[in-house]
């Protein structure tokens, strides 16, 4: 099942030309193309080219580089559009805010030689080398190390949770570069470099494809002596906490349109089904126990969209938006949760058939309350630096 371009909820207003455009590639790919995907545990690759070909995942390149030159309130309307009809906006996200690393801390060299590529389509940068299997949020701690020898590091180490390193051609991977006994400050000592996966794999670097509850793509990845270029380190050695915490507002900001849209999809197809399905003579969409969910999460996704068009203005102003992009996520990945599960209740048994999408995307917005960042994460960073409570971990 496919949601056509008129909806039962209203459009948003801003970037109507860009929502329109991206839409129509997105009506190319109807629910059977996922589905297919799904049974086949593969990846969108025709899909992630017609968005590329398009422009649309170098928006946010600046146009001397070959990029759209676009504010991060047009990327997150692109990503809420892809959602919103029905396909899945993650596979391609990634090179959004990665790329905004290099934007803003690599040398010049650096990104004259690869923003155009990725601009372009010619090369990917999708993957990126955060997460461990031991240390999970705790970032400070990761254990993956590189070590100078000469004109290249060496890294050795294993990252999880490494979507689309498959799928990608090149990686942006934060390992240790001081240890962290030798470091005033914990968040000191870590580095942030570019890895060339297709020059890697063989040669130190292992990628091995993680299941999941839905096709998302990850991998766990090994590192074993893997050389880097010295030239390929971003920014200064020891300052890699830094570059990546300034991307992650980025992110967080992305992914809670992306949330948004998908509650938009579940509010749409839960609306037309219950207009139109019919039982004790009536359309069950005149049941008030039908009605007051999708209207409460209706209402809770407009909230959600309204924090994260503030943290998309806060950041394309360059002012801080650490809390807003925060608040942003949280709120929208509760309000697309509700949502699914009003429009899996609204259609009942049919919910469960793969043939309507539901079940499809309801797996896949569950992960908006876990990733890039668990909700209890958001709390614990607001109490202590919106309300001025005491630290709790």
């Amino acid at each position: 099942m496919m949601l056509d371009t008129e909806t039962s909820v209203p459009l948003g207003v801003d970037w109507p030309e860009l929502r329109e455009a991206v839409a129509r590639i997105c009506i190319r790919y109807p629910g059977e193309y996922w589905r297919r995907l799904e049974d086949e545990q593969a990846y969108p690759t025709q899909f992630i080219e017609d968005l590329t070909q398009a422009g649309f995942l170098a928006a946010l390149i600046p146009e001397a580089y070959g990029g759209g030159g676009l504010p991060l309130r047009a990327a997150a309307v692109i990503l809420e559009t892809i959602n919103r009809h029905g396909c899945t906006a993650s596979q391609g996200h990634a090179q959004m805010y990665i790329m905004g690393t290099l934007l803003r801390h690599g040398s010049e060299a650096q990104k004259r030689e690869i923003l155009p590529r990725i601009a372009s389509g010619e090369c990917r940068l999708q993957a990126f080398g955060v997460t461990e299997p031991t240390t999970g949020s705790d970032t400070t701690k990761l254990k993956t190390r590189a070590v100078r020898e000469g004109n290249h590091y060496v890294v050795t180490g294993q990252k999880v949770w490494t979507s689309r390193a498959l799928h990608s051609d090149l990686m942006l991977l934060l390992a240790r570069t001081t240890p962290a006994e030798q470091c005033q400050k914990r968040t000191d000592g870590l580095s942030v470099f570019l890895v060339d996966i297709r020059e890697s794999r063989g040669h130190g670097l292992t990628i091995q494809p993680l299941q999941a509850m839905f096709n998302h793509n990850t991998t766990e990845v090994f590192f074993d002596g893997l050389k880097v270029p010295a030239k390929n380190l971003i920014g200064e050695e020891g300052k890699g906490f830094g570059y990546i915490l300034d991307g992650l507002n980025a992110e967080r900001t992305l992914v809670a349109s992306e949330a948004v849209g998908d509650g938009r999809f579940f509010i749409d197809a839960a609306v037309r089904y219950a207009n139109e399905r019919m039982v004790f003579n009536r359309s069950i969409g005149s049941n008030q126990g039908v009605q007051f969910p999708l209207a409460r999460a209706y209402a809770e996704l407009e909230a959600a969209d309204m924090m994260a068009r503030r943290a998309a203005a806060l950041f394309d102003a360059a002012k801080p938006c650490g809390s807003d992009a925060n608040l942003a996520k949280l709120l929208a990945s509760e309000a697309c949760w509700h949502a699914a599960e009003a429009a899996l209740q609204t259609h009942g048994g049919f919910a469960f058939s793969r043939e309507y999408d539901i079940e499809r995307k309801w797996r896949e917005c569950r992960v908006y309350q876990v990733a890039p960042v668990s909700t209890n994460l958001i709390l614990s960073h607001v109490a202590q630096h919106v309300l001025g409570l005491e630290r709790s971990y």
